[in-house]
């Protein structure tokens, strides 16, 4: 058990949110004058967490924190004598099912072996033979018309191993993949090398927090959003608008370069994946 004064963790919930609002100060400009967003709106839409969530500094579990009367009364927290931390009992309580769950997932992909063949090819199938104004981001432009888009990943082929990622295929495009996913298979082929997968880290984290800390929270938020970059610039959509040249990935140099980014991402995601496992064994022990 670690236990932090007063002057401690003030001082850490201060820096969290300096870095935080550095981190986020265009999210918030784009927010504030209802501006879109190829990368940063997926990454509080989809995931469902507010930057004020990220801003909100939490210590996590395992952590006291002394002469912490105003704590009282915080979700999932208990106060005595004016010591605060984490309330085990009341958080599995309510969020069991989920620690559950994210330790099965997390757990699978950290002893699967890391696949790099999909070259980014889920985004392509997402909006394989659709016409422009009928994709998921119709206020994305396409790099190609529909029919060169469609020969692309008939000739590169779809070897997507994650279903979140699989789910939003076109239905054209389902049957073209190597193996069809499902919510109950996900443990079997979930795998490190995945971009989804790793972006996910944030995921769980948030739905882990406040037993998860807020830094370790932001890291994850940090790794996903550069990983949506990539995610984005390997994708059929052209970002040229936003700053975000393309990884061409219709080409033999543009699938190395994304292999190449696929194996960083994966290393970087396997300490934050271990971390975040480090907490839900202290959850669920």
């Amino acid at each position: 058990m670690t236990v932090l004064s007063r002057g401690e963790w003030q001082a850490r919930a201060e820096d969290h949110r300096a870095r935080v609002d550095a981190e986020l100060a265009d999210v918030i400009h784009r927010r504030d004058r209802g501006l879109r967003h190829p990368v940063d709106d997926f990454l509080f839409h989809y995931y469902n967490l507010r930057p004020s969530h990220l801003a909100q500094w939490h210590p996590g579990i395992g952590v006291t924190l002394t002469d912490a009367l105003e704590w009282a009364g915080r979700r999932f927290y208990t106060v005595d004598d004016g010591r605060a931390l984490l309330d085990r009992c009341s958080f599995l309580a309510q969020r069991g099912k989920t620690a559950r769950t994210a330790r099965t997932l997390l757990k699978a992909s950290d002893g699967a072996t890391a696949r790099f063949g999909c070259f980014g090819m889920h985004e392509w199938a997402m909006v394989y033979r659709l016409e422009p104004g009928e994709t998921r981001h119709p206020y994305l432009p396409l790099r190609y018309p529909p029919e060169q888009i469609a020969e692309v990943v008939e000739e590169i082929g779809c070897r997507c191993t994650h279903f979140d990622a699989f789910r939003f295929f076109t239905p054209q495009a389902k049957p073209l993949n190597q193996v069809w996913l499902s919510r109950e298979t996900q443990a079997d082929q979930d795998q490190p090398g995945c971009l989804h997968v790793n972006m996910d880290l944030y995921k769980w984290a948030g739905k882990l927090s406040p037993a998860v800390p807020s830094e370790l929270l932001l890291e994850c938020f940090q790794l996903a959003r550069e990983v949506r970059v990539v995610d984005m610039r390997a994708s059929a959509y052209d970002l040229t608008g936003w700053g975000y040249d393309p990884i061409p990935v219709e080409t033999a140099a543009g699938r190395a370069d994304y292999v190449a980014r696929q194996r960083d991402f994966a290393a970087r995601a396997a300490g934050l994946r271990g971390r975040l496992l480090v907490v839900l064994g202290s959850l669920l022990s």
